[in-house]
């Protein structure tokens, strides 16, 4: 038995708006958006007496998706890993092709988004880690020639 697909990633916020506004200026869609509260998610989570919302968008081709999630309750838990440096153990990252990297920086920056980094020239990229909303870390490569 092997996998069918890689169905979403999930990336829990404090600010869904502001995290859906941040991967729409990326290039993502959003598919949809509404509230989870019941008891089988409940169950699934393994958090009782839960309460969310979720956004989910997915890459203009529609072969990936980024779940967005913000927990009303229980309370959001904060572990202090907005400003987690990229390895630390269990910090998730993602990354997208974009074909301008510069121009994507930038417009992200309108956002709040900031450099770990620098841009660099790696191969036939160029990438960057950039942090987004709620700490995110959000990689970016541009390939080139």
């Amino acid at each position: 038995m092997t996998i069918q697909r890689l169905d979403n990633v999930a990336v829990v916020v404090d600010d869904l708006d502001a995290a859906v506004e941040f991967f729409t200026e990326l290039g993502m869609e959003l598919e949809g958006r509404m509230p989870i509260e019941d008891r089988r998610a409940e169950r699934v989570v393994g958090l009782d007496g839960m309460r969310s919302e979720i956004a989910m968008m997915r890459v203009p081709d529609g072969a990936g998706r980024l779940e967005l999630t913000t927990y009303h309750s229980p309370v959001l838990v904060d572990r202090g890993l907005r400003d987690a440096p990229p390895n630390t153990l269990g910090l998730h990252r993602v990354m997208f092709a974009v074909d301008d990297i510069d121009g994507t920086v930038q417009r992200l920056r309108g956002h709040g988004a900031e450099l770990l980094g620098e841009i660099v020239r790696y191969d036939a990229y160029r990438l960057c880690y950039l942090r987004g909303p709620s700490g995110i870390i959000v990689a970016l490569a541009e390939q080139v020639g």
